[in-house]
């Protein structure tokens, strides 16, 4: 797995260029939530630092950071994802990420302030909160 310091380091530089909007879809049912993003080819992606263990399921063509190492993932995976990671991610081709996610939130405002402490770093919010102040 990618040393957050570094995974930060490149984040801040991706963040200085244009930014790519990626369609996020939501579902929550029985205690679970489903968080599916479309990611077009050619596009760096840097998720949030993760608070809660999650499962993965992608289809595409996307290398990226696992909890084991880096690999590039082809056609249908599912992969376990533990909290405490920041995964980095380029899509070959279109790819569809969905996050699944065990939680008590009724929102999904509610569920992304449990997911993870970097709210402000989701494209679903950065109309709403500010980065903290450091």
């Amino acid at each position: 797995m990618a040393d957050l310091a570094e995974v930060n380091r490149l984040q801040d530089e991706l963040l200085k260029q244009p930014q790519v909007q990626l369609p996020v879809s939501h579902l929550i049912h029985g205690q679970m939530y489903a968080r599916t993003v479309f990611i077009p080819a050619n596009t760096i992606v840097i998720g949030v630092l993760t608070n809660l263990d999650n499962i993965c399921i992608l289809h595409g063509d996307i290398t990226v950071t696992t909890d084991e190492s880096v690999m590039r993932l082809v056609g249908y995976n599912i992969l376990p994802a533990s909290k405490g990671y920041k995964r980095v991610g380029f899509a070959h081709a279109d790819t569809v990420w969905t996050t699944l996610i065990h939680t008590n939130g009724k929102s999904v405002d509610e569920i992304e302030l449990e997911m993870t402490d970097e709210p402000y770093l989701l494209q679903t919010r950065q109309n709403l909160i500010q980065p903290p102040e450091i």
